[in-house]
């Protein structure tokens, strides 16, 4: 068994871009020096097909616009191409050459000229506009608040048949990210659908990307077959399957029978599986922040001094380690940004450190006793289960009765974004974006995405403020006070930036050249190949 130590960029993410990536520590550095013409059998004995376990169906809704779940984008990714990645240590292009600005407004775009869509059809700036468009004119598009100033949008305009000028309603320090990460779908398939969002066409999507959508079943299995006129060159491996594997204990025998070849494991299996020469580990940090978050229109905990005598209660070193076993998989956060961002004003926020005897006191200065609260998490995550069963344990010490409820993954959105929801309490993460401005839909007043339905217009005003501004000094001092601020409002009890562990086949060489970045897994699957 080989550990991989990577210093990795990040992309894409949930409805936004990503945050800086950690260097992983307390690993092994030995590299997988293995290229595709040293292959341990010969070149007819090598498998076709990679097949990677995931958690969840990413479903036959494959469209650039709305897709904003794990699963969604991963598919999504083998499928289509952005511009450009914008990474934590620079930029990937793909569709995109070059980007250039005078004056932080105006952003030209100079696109490859020797791409095709997957049926053939000739990639062009009419494709960018398209697509760009069709998200500001959807108000779930995942971009669209990203791209949106007030009640002013960017402009996106064809300047010839490979350049597009993006135009910024104000100058932004933050331009270049925002516009990154969008996949481009083909106006020639879209253009006279109406309801992309649920169009049939989705269910043969056409892409610029290095797999096509080959076949797709419900609860088992996605097929992609290579795209072999993808401009980056032909992928290396011929088919790859995203099995469905809901069980960790399934996926986990189905890796060491060589059944896959690639599944996301928690640290316990990680300890057993570094046993095994047959498989290597790659942790990888995505800039994730796992948190708990009050619903504060529930009765229970609408007053701020009641949540914030739950927070002094827990602990957040006893949760990670029971979760995560050890520091090298997990970092403490403190703010709603996570442990890699240049921003974090951890030792100017209030932390919420254990202190039972506050946390009593305070519950019984609000005149709370006998208090009974619902925890809702993903029943099948099984870092989520032992987050759970931590904070049920922690806040019956302060004589505060927790009921843990697992629902389905699927279940878990429409409750945390339902403000009339019967659950006090969920468990949940994110991974946003390498400025800290591209974390303000977590928090908006009006956001589908500020799962506390908290309302503080004050909030609002300053993440609009450090958005706009371009003075770093200014901006570090905006978003101290936005980090105070929310952790003054008691709401948001965040704890932990875990790192995400791939464990993959030896058989299989390219991880590093395919890059393991947050969200999809791998930022370019062709350069994955059989040894």
């Amino acid at each position: 068994m080989k550990i991989i130590s990577t210093k990795r960029m990040l992309v894409g993410a949930l409805a936004a871009s990503m945050i800086a990536t950690l260097v992983m520590t307390g690993c092994s550095t030995k590299k997988n020096t293995d290229t595709p013409g040293t292959p341990v059998e010969t070149a007819t004995s090598k498998p076709a097909t990679f097949t990677y376990g995931i958690e969840g169906d990413p479903g036959s809704n494959v469209n650039v616009i709305t897709t904003s779940d794990r699963m969604g984008l991963m598919e999504i990714k083998a499928i289509y191409s952005p511009l450009y990645m914008y990474n934590a240590d620079g930029i990937e292009w793909f569709l995109a050459t070059d980007v250039t600005t005078e004056d932080n407004i105006t952003y030209t775009a100079k696109l490859r000229n020797d791409v095709k869509w997957s049926d053939g059809t000739a990639f062009t700036a009419d494709d960018v506009v398209f697509t760009y468009e069709k998200m500001l004119e959807t108000p779930s598009g995942w971009a669209n608040a990203q791209l949106t100033f007030g009640d002013k949008k960017v402009e996106v305009k064809k300047v010839d048949d490979y350049t597009v000028e993006f135009t910024f309603p104000v100058a932004s320090a933050v331009s270049m990210e925002l516009i990154a990460n969008v996949f481009i779908m083909p106006k020639h398939i879209y253009e006279n659908e109406t309801d992309i969002e649920n169009s049939e066409l989705n269910k043969t999507p056409v892409g610029t990307g290095p797999y096509v959508l080959s076949e797709y079943r419900a609860g088992e299995y996605v097929k992609f077959t290579a795209n072999k006129d993808y401009y980056l060159g032909a992928p290396k491996i011929e088919t790859v399957i995203f099995k469905i594997v809901t069980d960790a204990n399934t996926g986990k025998l189905a890796l060491q029978k060589g059944e896959i070849n690639a599944l996301i494991v928690q640290p316990s299996d990680a300890t057993e599986l570094s046993k095994n020469e047959n498989i290597t580990l790659y942790p990888y940090s995505e800039g994730r922040v796992a948190y708990m978050v009050f619903n504060t229109n529930s009765v229970n905990v609408t007053n701020p001094e009641v949540r914030k005598a739950l927070m002094y209660s827990l602990n957040r070193e006893e949760i990670n380690m029971a979760t995560y076993l050890s520091k090298d998989y997990v970092n403490t956060v403190y703010s709603f940004l996570p442990s890699g961002s240049a921003f974090k004003a951890y030792d100017k926020v209030e932390k919420y450190d254990l202190d039972l005897e506050k946390s009593k006191s305070m519950l019984a200065a609000a005149g709370v006793s006998n208090l009974k609260l619902k925890l809702a998490y993903i029943g099948t995550n099984v870092a989520q289960q032992k987050m759970a069963a931590i904070i049920q344990q922690e806040m019956k010490a302060a004589g505060v009765e927790v009921e843990l409820v697992g629902l389905e993954g699927s279940a878990i959105s429409p409750e945390m974004q339902n403000k009339d929801s019967k659950y006090d309490m969920f468990l949940g993460g994110y991974i946003m974006g390498i400025d800290p401005s591209t974390f303000f839909d977590l928090f908006r007043s009006d956001s589908a995405y500020n799962f506390s339905h908290l309302v503080d217009a004050d909030l609002d005003a300053l993440f609009a403020k450090g958005a706009s501004e371009t003075d770093e000094t200014k901006r570090m001092e905006i978003y101290t006070q936005i980090q105070q601020r929310i952790q003054d409002n008691g709401a948001f009890y965040p704890y932990a930036d875990n790192k995400r562990i791939l464990a993959v086949t030896s058989n299989v060489g390219g991880v590093e050249d395919a890059k393991l970045v947050p969200v999809y897994s791998f930022e370019d699957m062709s350069k994955l190949f059989f040894k």
